[in-house]
C-alpha cells in the first residue's frame, strides 16, 4: 500500500513532536541532568539512556519520511534533489546518533567520535539542506513565501552550530555552562522550521 503525501506531511509534524516530548519526560525522570549545561545526547548516558537512543532512531525515520514528502511535494527543478538528498543525510546522522550514544568514563557522560560525527553529519546536513531546498521552494509558487524563512532558518542554524562548537562544546569554553541551551536553540530552529514545512505540505495534500 502506497503511503500518502499527507502521511508523509504528519511525519514531519510528528518527528519534532515525539522527539522533543521522549527529551522532557527524560529530563523529568533523571533530574539531576541539566538541560541548560549539557546537551541533548548526554541523555543516552543515564539509566533511562534507551528512551534517547530510540528517540534519535524514531525521529531518523520521521526526517526521512518528510523529506521523501517534500520531495514529492514541492515541484522538480534542476538540481531540486540537492536539498533533499541532505535532509535525508540529517536523517542518517540521527540514525547514526542513536546507534552510537554517549557513555559514561570516570563517573562522567561523554561523547563517542562516532556519535560527534554522526552529531556534525546531522546538523550540517540539515542546515545546508534548509538553505539549498530554499531555492527549490522560491521556484513552487505553492511555496515561494516559504523560501527567505527556510533560507535564514538553515542560516541561523548554521551559525548556532558554529557557535556550540567554538564557544560552548569543551571545558573551558565561555558558553560551555550553557552548552545545552545553545543546542537547544539551534534544534527549535530547526524544528520549527521543520513543522512550517510539514504543515504546508499537509495544506497542499488536502
Amino acid at each position: 500500500m502506497a503511503i500518502s503525501q499527507r502521511q508523509l506531511a504528519a511525519a514531519g509534524i510528528l518527528g519534532p513532536i515525539f522527539f522533543t516530548s521522549l527529551v522532557l519526560l527524560q529530563e523529568i525522570l533523571q533530574p539531576d541532568y541539566s538541560r541548560v549545561a549539557m546537551q541533548i545526547s548526554a541523555l543516552a548516558a543515564w539509566p533511562l539512556g534507551w528512551i534517547q537512543n530510540l528517540d534519535f532512531i524514531l525521529f531518523a525515520w520521521l526526517l526521512f519520511a518528510f523529506a521523501m514528502g517534500i520531495h514529492r511535494g514541492v515541484a522538480r527543478t534542476a538540481g531540486g534533489t540537492a536539498g533533499i538528498a541532505l535532509l535525508v543525510l540529517a536523517a542518517f546522522g540521527a540514525f547514526l546518533a542513536g546507534a552510537f550514544p554517549w557513555t559514561v568514563a570516570n563517573g562522567k557522560p561523554i561523547a563517542t567520535s562516532e556519535h560527534i560525527m554522526a552529531a556534525v553529519t546531522h546538523f550540517l546536513a540539515a542546515a545546508f539542506g534548509l538553505i539549498v531546498l530554499s531555492r527549490r521552494l522560491g521556484q513552487d509558487p505553492r511555496w515561494k513565501d516559504l523560501g527567505i524563512y527556510v533560507l535564514l532558518s538553515g542560516l541561523a542554524m548554521l551559525a548556532l552550530f558554529t557557535t556550540h562548537v567554538v564557544f560552548a562544546v569543551g571545558p573551558g569554553q565561555p558558553l560551555h555552562p550553557f552548552a545545552g541551551l545553545v543546542q537547544r536553540t539551534l534544534v527549535l530552529i530547526w524544528f520549527a522550521c521543520l513543522l512550517v514545512l510539514a504543515f504546508r505540505l499537509r495544506r497542499l495534500s488536502t
